[in-house]
């Protein structure tokens, strides 16, 4: 069983509820849009970090982290990637990545936009964990976290807080 943190969208900000929400997290994962690579030495700090970079993370980022992070937790085979789509309006280059490596779950970021969606035509669950930055349109920040245990997600919550609050 491991807990996870997931982010995405932080453009830079290293907002102080972070720490506090994933204190007992056992992974962060960050859905890209870094920023800076302030925030991601700081991720990294406080736990084991997985991360993708964004379409606004420069040079630093972008060698540190790869476009697409396809790896296998507690059984379950995860994809995460900043630009995808969601169920069913996949972007034309992640859409047949996800028929080819059929992973139980993909993450990704950059519409500022919270989402759970389960796609039951390619049988795996999609997150967006929405912005928790102060840059774009969002109102509120928001974060995820959630168990992975035994190819099955549980216990999953939504986090919300007031932008602008560092």
């Amino acid at each position: 069983m491991t807990r996870i943190g997931l982010l995405s969208d932080t453009h830079g900000c290293f907002p102080k509820q972070i720490m506090e929400h994933f204190a007992n997290v056992d992974e962060i994962w960050h859905a890209g849009d870094i920023g800076t690579t302030e925030v991601a030495d700081k991720l990294e700090k406080m736990k084991p970090l997985r991360a993708v970079f964004g379409n606004i993370d420069g040079h630093e980022l972008r060698v540190r982290y790869p476009e697409i992070n396809h790896f296998t937790i507690e059984n379950m085979s995860v994809y995460m990637t900043h630009i995808g789509g969601y169920p069913p309006k996949y972007n034309a280059i992640v859409k047949p990545q996800l028929s080819l490596h059929k992973p139980h779950l993909f993450i990704c970021g950059h519409s500022h936009i919270l989402k759970v969606i389960p796609d039951i035509n390619l049988n795996l669950l999609h997150l967006n964990p929405g912005a928790c930055g102060n840059a774009g349109w969002h109102k509120i920040n928001t974060l995820m976290r959630f168990t992975v245990n035994d190819n099955r997600i549980q216990d999953l919550e939504i986090i919300e807080f007031e932008r602008g609050k560092l």
